[in-house]
């Protein structure tokens, strides 16, 4: 109950409960685009982004974001350019985002320059600031995938049909690049850059084992990602776990319950 009443903890659930919400929900969209290894590449440019802040003093997070939504724009110009090989444009980006954070860590190393809760996460170390910035992202995410939702789901399953039929494809492109990037910059200080992807993949790949409509994706994605971020958090605390790590294990094992349930409803 002490663990509950701490307002550390508090502020921990409040920030995992949003991003919870919002970065499988993003997740689900890039997995059916076979986009999965975005969170990768935009995470590696985040820290990257982290660690010029704490070079030139500037809120990291934010810093982390500028960059990532720099590299979604380059991400989505690549992708145009190399249309058979999409996926060319992600591990250019994540070279160069890789590059750029050894760079700044060397620049660093005369200073105090400590990334490591940005890259293995540390959500008992939110503050006000982050909570602000984790709500404001999922009130832009939610509000933009509410109002577009017919035009996202067109896009995800048949962009062709989507081009062909007057959807200004370009820009829900830009759109959803951005706000994976607004996603995973608010959510590296929760479970770090080294595991998001997991936050952003690993409830859509749950979801699409057990759902039999795009409605029942959406509902089982949040659900599984909201599952594991609190009870991985209530773990972590009371065992004294690593929280980033607690709640990516407990999302790979909803992963195995989900694809063993799907076994059995396939052999009834």
């Amino acid at each position: 109950m002490d663990l509950i009443t701490a307002e550390f903890f508090q502020r921990a659930l409040i920030g995992g409960a949003l991003i919870a919400v919002t970065a499988p929900l993003m997740g689900l969209f890039l997995v059916l685009r076979r986009l999965a290894m975005i969170g990768d590449t935009l995470s590696h440019v985040s820290i990257a982004g982290v660690a010029l802040g704490f070079l030139l003093g500037v809120y990291p997070v934010l810093m982390g974001l500028l960059f990532a939504i720099a590299a979604s724009f380059a991400i989505e110009k690549l992708r145009r350019t190399y249309r058979t090989y999409a996926e060319l444009s992600l591990a250019i980006i994540m070279s160069g985002g890789i590059a750029l954070a050894s760079l700044f860590f060397t620049l660093g190393m005369g200073f105090n320059l400590n990334v490591s809760s940005y890259l293995f996460g540390s959500i008992y170390t939110l503050d006000t600031t982050d909570l602000i910035v984790i709500a404001a992202v999922t009130v832009i995410v939610l509000g933009l995938v509410t109002l577009h939702r017919k035009e996202l789901f067109l896009l995800t399953f048949d962009e062709d049909a989507a081009a062909v039929g007057g959807l200004p494809v370009r820009y829900f492109n830009i759109m959803i690049s951005i706000l994976t990037a607004l996603v995973i910059s608010a959510a590296i200080k929760i479970v770090g850059a080294l595991l998001v992807s997991a936050l952003l993949t690993i409830p859509a790949a749950c979801s699409l084992a057990l759902s039999r409509s795009f409605r029942q994706a959406i509902v089982i994605v949040v659900v599984v990602g909201e599952a594991a971020v609190i009870a991985g958090l209530w773990i972590a605390g009371v065992w004294n776990l690593a929280p980033g790590g607690t709640v990516v294990l407990l999302l790979i094992a909803l992963l195995i319950v989900a694809l063993t349930a799907r076994t059995r409803m396939m052999r009834v």
